[in-house]
């Protein structure tokens, strides 16, 4: 209650009185997390999703206590697990939904360091349907429930890698190109028919648990910390944008890939990344000093 008491006092009430539905918070480092946590600051009522597996490991029970969140165990790949999600949602909450994210990805063969010209097409096939196509599952749910109110928001966080080859990045990078198709081609057809607008968000590298598995995580997230003018975005600042997009003040916004990335993606080459060039590549070596590309 203390917890909620302060959230209203420092919040502007961006989203005041709407009802969302936030997919993918796992814990503290999560994005979905702080999501979560602007959106209730900003005067909203929400519900939970993951995985029942992530929902008994993770710490998500902690998160729906504290934001008096109900929490809706679901497979994001599981169309009839969604529609659930959804009823549930509007019956809790009081209504249809106003703002949904989807923060889900999950690559097999990354976990398994299989590199790009050895994937497992099985793991493949996991990789795009965990992280993009339950994007459009999620969304094809929603519209044949009605579920979603005129105006309404759905953000799914996406990855430069969409578009540019980033070392390390692997399979995830095709799932991400999908998410975004799936954007634009579901933003013309909710949005002509409902006005629900759909979008993505390009984030910085951000260290998550996701994230973490990334081959040279670290050096990327140091590299775009470099190449960027004013610096990455972190966790925060992307909950922030967020909840931007999930309000009214951007009601005409829709099919876009919204790069929040601090100018990375409009660079070329910086000093500061310059610098970090000669730092060398080893850790990118195999065994026999080949470097390995995949």
């Amino acid at each position: 209650m203390q917890f909620i008491l302060i959230l209203k006092i420092m919040s502007n009430n961006l989203l005041a009185g709407k009802r969302g539905i936030i997919f993918g918070a796992l814990n503290e480092m999560s994005i979905a997390w702080k999501v979560a946590e602007r959106a209730v600051e900003e005067g909203a009522k929400i519900t939970l999703s993951n995985t029942p597996l992530a929902v008994r490991m993770g710490t998500t029970n902690e998160l729906g206590e504290k934001l008096n969140a109900p929490i809706i165990a679901a497979d994001a790949t599981n169309v009839e697990d969604l529609k659930n999600v959804f009823e549930q949602s509007m019956e809790l909450l009081g209504g249809k939904i106003d703002f949904v994210l989807h923060s889900i990805g999950m690559s097999p063969n990354v976990r398994k360091k299989r590199t790009y010209d050895d994937l497992d097409y099985g793991m493949l096939n996991t990789t795009l349907d965990v992280s993009a196509i339950s994007f459009h599952k999620m969304i094809q749910t929603a519209k044949k429930l009605d579920a979603i109110n005129e105006y309404g928001s759905i953000v799914a966080l996406s990855y430069i890698a969409a578009q540019r080859t980033m070392v390390g990045y692997n399979d995830m990078a095709d799932a991400k190109s999908l998410l975004e198709s799936i954007a634009r081609s579901f933003g013309y057809v909710y949005g002509r028919e409902k006005s629900v607008r759909i979008n993505t968000i390009s984030q910085s590298p951000t260290i998550t648990t996701a994230g973490s598995g990334v081959k040279g995580m670290d050096n990327l997230y140091d590299f775009a910390e470099r190449m960027s003018p004013v610096g990455n975005a972190t966790a925060d600042d992307c909950a922030n944008y967020c909840i931007v997009m999930f309000s009214d003040l951007t009601r005409k916004v829709t099919m876009q890939n919204l790069f929040h990335d601090g100018g990375f993606s409009s660079m070329g080459m910086s000093y500061r990344a310059m610098e970090q060039y000669i730092k060398g590549i080893d850790e990118y070596r195999d065994e026999d000093g080949n470097i390995v590309y995949g």
